[in-house]
């Protein structure tokens, strides 16, 4: 392992870069890099202090990149250094994207490749870092989102490596498949479209007026592909995300301007739209988005299948607007150009059927791991059916429902706080 000690404003650094095998039951097959950033408060830089690593939201996200001691990293640092992990295939652990996917070769070859990078690999990646930091000693773990399912995978299959774990919003369902998650991920978008239109009422109608204009109108964003109004539709992504409530009504508000021809959308609104709709920064989480789900099924684009059951999520005329949310399409492979080179292998992906399990729930039923979650009651991504379900699943897991806050990254630090004072007082 190769490291190198930095100090930055308030945290004193170190980064770790690690060789992992590619596939964790062949362990003396092809290898790639995985790059992790401890942080600590420089006060305290060296004292014996716990570590916890930290499990981004994704798939597909890199390790939060700190600039500062604020949030939840500020809380954090008082009791423990933090290891912020990049996630194989993003950031600065060996990059799997447009431009070097294709050196694998075919479709068959890239999608055989991305069968590496799920939750089960991310945690065995984990376990050789921490094996690497500190030997036999168990760190703690805080799962945000999809972080959160893979600290489920890891109590599944590594639970010797977690002295404990907090969980923000990413309680996975244990069984089941897209379908049923997916089911529920409509109805939970269509309550946020309904809350959204309630506090701008105007919008619907302006966002109607969108549509309309992009069915008779080819526009282009400013990455050159045409925008069309599925693609738009999409823009509700981060409805599930306070903050974005307003941030999204502020983008429709400036979405036309009266050009020579008449009104027309304005550079303003399509440069915030390709910004919300692309992929490019974390492309494997178009890719490998159903597949986190399955567990010896095939996802079959099950999104857009359930797409086709929704009809208040049409784009008729006669049918009140509603954006979409965390559902990935097989068309953005034909719109993204982040995405366009992976359209074959992603649907090669789809269509595989004998995905590994990613949870054990005879061994979590027996968990010794103190571990304390956070469950967003009105969570648009991680449906609280599912997520309560699990609660009641895991033995030693200690659920906080609330519906004070929301799924967001970057507003954890009172969520975390509450998961601490929750553990102090759990007996």
């Amino acid at each position: 392992m190769r490291s190198r000690t930095y100090r930055q404003r308030d945290l004193a650094c170190t980064e770790y870069t690690l060789d992992v095998p590619l596939d964790h039951t062949r362990p003396d097959g092809e290898r790639i890099e995985v790059y992790a950033r401890e942080v600590v408060d420089p006060a305290k830089a060296d004292a014996d202090l716990p570590r916890l690593v930290y499990l981004q939201g994704g798939p597909g996200g890199k390790g939060h990149r700190p600039t500062s001691r604020s949030g939840w990293l500020a809380r954090a640092l008082r009791d423990y250094r933090v290891v912020l992990l990049d996630q194989r295939g993003t950031g600065l652990s060996t990059p799997a994207n447009r431009q070097t996917l294709p050196r694998r070769g075919d479709a068959r070859a890239q999608a055989e490749y991305l069968t590496h990078f799920r939750a089960d690999s991310i945690v065995a990646d984990a376990e050789l870092l921490r094996r690497e930091l500190q030997g036999d000693q168990p760190w703690s773990a805080l799962g945000q989102s999809y972080g959160g399912f893979c600290a489920l995978t890891y109590l599944s299959f590594a639970p010797e490596g977690l002295k404990e774990v907090y969980v923000t919003g990413g309680l996975p369902p244990l069984g089941g498949g897209a379908d049923e998650v997916y089911a529920l991920t409509y109805v939970r978008t269509a309550e946020k479209n309904a809350r959204y239109f309630d506090r701008h009422p105007g919008d619907r109608d302006l966002c109607a007026r969108i549509v309309e204009h992009l069915r008779h109108n080819e526009v282009h964003l400013p990455t050159g592909e045409r925008l069309t109004a599925r693609r738009f539709q999409t823009a509700g992504m981060g409805l599930g995300m306070r903050g974005n409530f307003d941030g999204l009504h502020y983008l429709l508000e400036e979405a036309f301007v009266d050009g020579v021809g008449g009104p027309e959308l304005s550079d303003t609104f399509l440069t915030g739209v390709a910004s919300g709709v692309s992929f490019a920064t974390n492309p494997l989480y178009a890719v490998l988005h159903e597949s986190i789900y399955c567990q010896g099924t095939a996802s079959d684009w099950s999104a857009e299948r359930l797409y086709a059951q929704r009809p208040e999520f049409a784009l008729g005329v006669d049918t009140p607007f509603l954006f979409t949310g965390e559902m990935i399409y097989p068309f953005v492979f034909d719109a993204d150009p982040a995405l366009i080179p992976l359209r074959e292998a992603a649907d090669q992906l789809a269509a595989k059927d004998d995905w590994p399990a990613l949870y054990d729930p005879d061994r979590l039923a027996l968990n010794k791991v103190p571990t304390y979650a956070a469950l967003y009651y009105e969570d648009m991504y991680v449906a609280r059916e599912h997520s309560l379900a699990t609660a009641n699943a895991v033995a030693r897991l200690t659920p906080w429902i609330t519906n004070e806050h929301e799924h967001d990254g970057l507003r954890l630090g009172g969520v975390f706080g509450r998961l601490l004072d929750l553990a102090r007082e759990t007996p």
